[in-house]
């Protein structure tokens, strides 16, 4: 028996990094996924190859900002499965950083509606279903991908900062209110550090042209925050989802899971 045969999981930006390898976790311990993205190119990819090794699962194109493309998804997990354990709100942007005096509103208001309304919209229809499934037995888990910036600040990353901090304490309140209700569904962030993944590399392979930073110096001094001495690798994050959504995590709810190599100890 896999840690979480026999249940059903929505993994939101599986094309690629820790949505993918989240993905294809869940799947080798015995879920069946439905990796949602916007890439579908990739996406139909990904699942194809978790088919090819033994796994269950489908992709569906998944705008995470239009809600009824997230009724469409969960319908998707009932018609195909016949319910829903897990969502992983993972999908994210990181947008390019600039001062607050210089962050343009529609800047600002896209980064919240990807990084945090998506977030709300995955658990608000992701309880709605999965208390209906955990109804007739078992029990559900909501992990919502925040980031080590969900914890402490940055210069020239208030949009980002802001809503990664939103999905802290939104998770928190979601928690409540299952246990509140008596759903069987536990809420959990996961706070990664620099992880080496396609969304990290596009960050620094931009650099800091305006300091004359290049990106190798960006690895560099990335690394560098970290005590432990690397970057991390999407296999680390994935290995915590598969934690927070197995029922070893039955009594870990409201908690945010720190993965970032010793980053914010200092």
């Amino acid at each position: 028996m896999g840690r979480v045969e026999g249940k059903i999981a929505i993994v939101t930006g599986a094309a690629k990094g820790i949505g993918a390898a989240s993905a294809k976790a869940l799947a080798r311990e015995g879920a069946k996924v439905i990796c949602t993205d916007l890439d579908e190119t990739v996406g139909e990819a990904l699942a194809a190859e978790i088919q090819r090794t033994g796994g269950e699962a489908v992709f569906a194109r998944h705008d995470v900002v239009d809600e009824s493309q997230w009724e469409r998804v969960t319908k998707l997990a009932e018609d195909r499965y016949g319910g829903l354990h897990i969502v992983v709100n993972n999908a994210g942007i990181a947008p390019e950083g600039r001062p607050i005096e210089d962050k343009p509103l529609a800047e600002w208001r896209h980064t919240l509606a990807v990084d945090l309304d998506s977030v709300f919209l995955g658990c608000k229809h992701g309880i709605r279903t999965i208390k209906m499934t955990t109804a007739k037995g078992g029990s559900g888990s909501i992990i919502n991908i925040s980031s080590i910036l969900g914890l402490v600040g940055s210069a020239n990353a208030s949009d980002y900062v802001a809503a990664k901090g939103g999905v802290r304490l939104l998770t928190k309140a979601a928690a409540l209110e299952c246990a509140e209700a008596g759903y069987r569904i536990r809420v959990n962030s996961v706070h990664p550090g620099y992880i080496d993944t396609p969304m990290v590399r596009a960050v620094v392979d931009r650099g800091m042209p305006g300091l004359g930073v290049s990106g190798n110096e960006m690895v560099q001094f990335l690394t560098m925050l970290h005590p432990i001495g690397r970057l991390g690798a999407a296999e680390e994050i994935a290995n915590t989802v598969l934690f927070l959504a197995s029922d070893e995590s039955s009594f870990t709810t409201g908690t945010e899971l720190v993965v970032d190599g010793g980053y914010t100890s200092r």
